[in-house]
């Protein structure tokens, strides 16, 4: 049975980082069901006060480099707050409208329209700040992968 609980943790754990590429998967929630599996599987005696300090902490920061990112990439290269929010439904939008390819297209494109239709700008200065949009969310995806490794490197290291 062992092995069943395991595999069961390991699944969760690269559930989350599909959720990386696909944001409509809750990353955070199935690293954290692998937490709690593994507790009710095995043992929470491993799992005190620091480490849970520790993953709470570091899943805060994840929702912080999710938002801060695509933010930064779009206010870099000249965009409004719209194409912010544009930015931010295309990515949830894209992938369901363009399989594969719409986790990027889909917050450029966002982007893009949030300029030309609600902000009025230019065509070229739009496609900078889609441009952004997408250099923005590659950036905290980068990150959130990072933080996502140190998380589970300090679960097993707490717990092997």
């Amino acid at each position: 049975m062992e092995y069943f609980y395991w595999s069961l943790i390991i699944v969760l754990f690269i559930g989350s980082f599909v959720g990386l590429i696909f944001p409509i998967i809750p990353s955070v929630l199935f690293i954290g069901a692998g937490f709690v599996l593994y507790g009710f599987f095995f043992t929470f005696e491993g799992l005190g006060l620091w480490f849970w300090v520790f993953q709470v902490l570091l899943i805060i920061l994840l929702f912080v480099a999710d938002y801060v990112g695509n933010l930064i990439g779009v206010k870099k290269f000249g965009g409004s707050k719209a194409a912010g929010w544009g930015s931010t439904i295309g990515l949830l939008v894209g992938p369901f409208i363009i399989p594969f390819a719409g986790i990027l297209l889909g917050p450029f494109i966002g982007a893009i329209l949030a300029e030309l239709l609600i902000e009025r700008k230019g065509f070229t200065q739009a496609v900078k700040v889609g441009a952004g949009s997408v250099i923005g969310f590659l950036s905290s995806t980068l990150a959130k992968f990072i933080i996502q490794v140190i998380m589970l490197v300090y679960f097993f290291i707490v717990v092997l």
